[in-house]
């Protein structure tokens, strides 16, 4: 009599689940179709239809418990793909009509759930990466916002240069000069053997007017990288900038300035003597260095070298043109 009554008990319960489990099931079966459908328009560029139809999976998804972990875990990245089709329909020509201000909003509302509901740790960050450039000066110009976003990247992945490039950048673009050399110096300390690293703080500082600290960020990334003539050319190119452009500097600042971007163009040379950017800018300077002397003889013997550059490099050139012609033909 018992096992009947706890038999008839199990027949109810199989019974009341019967709906629940196809209702659940049948919930899948739809998301992952439009979830299909979706990614199909989002691949042909189709952004409207792609973010309706991923407004259709969200709706499934707030109606999904979570114990449907494995439905959860295929679908949070609408949340990603919905804001990047908004942020494609956004036009920044169009700033300030109300339909189209809408896209970026809605963009910038799904970016955000993306970077805090996606299971995937990359669409995550991604997620992020496009946040910071939909607050960014030609969509949302709102760098506050930004500035927290940058500041989670730095979190999620300490060890990626480019998270604190951009927080500098942002400090930077906002007049936080301070706060920028800060974030910068705090990245050459992470990674000190990082020549990419020295080229930013250099661009950083050239921005920045502070040419002394521009060459010697550009000679610390020399020392790092001391057989790569690219490394010396780029220190030349600087003192070649200085020298020509900078119309502040005295006429003994300027030849030694000069003086400095011929030996770093020599030392480009001496470890490729076929690197005709290097031979070129030599034979600038050394025509800069002979319009500064008076000594005749010496301006001729400036001249006279810079002229040798010069054909070196056009010989140069035209053999590389007719090297890179060959297997065109």
């Amino acid at each position: 009599m018992q096992s009947r009554r706890s038999l008839a008990r199990f027949v109810v319960v199989a019974v009341l689940m019967v709906p629940l489990v196809s209702c659940q099931y049948l919930d899948q079966v739809s998301a992952m179709r439009t979830f299909k459908e979706a990614n199909s328009a989002y691949g042909r560029g189709d952004y409207e239809l792609a973010a309706e139809r991923y407004e259709e999976i969200l709706e499934i998804l707030e109606n999904t418990s979570d114990s449907d972990q494995l439905l959860n875990a295929q679908l949070t990245a609408t949340y990603f793909y919905i804001a990047n089709s908004y942020d494609n329909l956004y036009k920044p020509s169009r700033r300030g009509e109300s339909d189209n201000d809408m896209y970026l909003e809605d963009a910038i509302h799904y970016y955000q759930l993306a970077s805090e509901e996606s299971g995937d740790v990359g669409l995550r960050q991604l997620a992020m990466q496009y946040l910071v450039s939909a607050f960014g000066p030609d969509k949302a110009n709102d760098p506050a916002s930004s500035e927290p976003v940058l500041r989670q990247m730095i979190l999620l992945d300490p060890e990626n240069p480019d998270n604190y490039f951009a927080l500098a950048n942002l400090y930077e673009q906002s007049g936080l000069f301070e706060d920028a050399e800060a974030v910068m110096l705090e990245v050459r300390n992470l990674r000190p053997d990082d020549p990419v690293v020295y080229l930013q703080l250099a661009g950083f500082y050239n921005r920045s007017g502070e040419f002394e600290l521009t060459i010697d960020a550009l000679e610390q990334r020399a020392r790092i990288e001391p057989d790569n003539p690219e490394a010396f050319y780029t220190i030349s190119t600087f003192y070649w900038e200085k020298a020509f452009r900078d119309f502040r500097i005295t006429q003994d600042q300027k030849a030694e300035y000069i003086a400095a971007g011929i030996a770093a163009a020599d030392s480009a040379i001496g470890l490729n003597d076929r690197y005709v950017d290097a031979l070129v800018y030599k034979n600038i300077l050394l025509r800069m260095q002979a319009n500064m002397t008076t000594d005749v003889d010496e301006q001729e013997a400036l001249i006279e070298e810079a002229d040798e550059l010069r054909s070196r490099a056009e010989e140069l050139q035209k053999q590389q043109q007719a090297g890179a012609a060959v297997p065109a033909a």
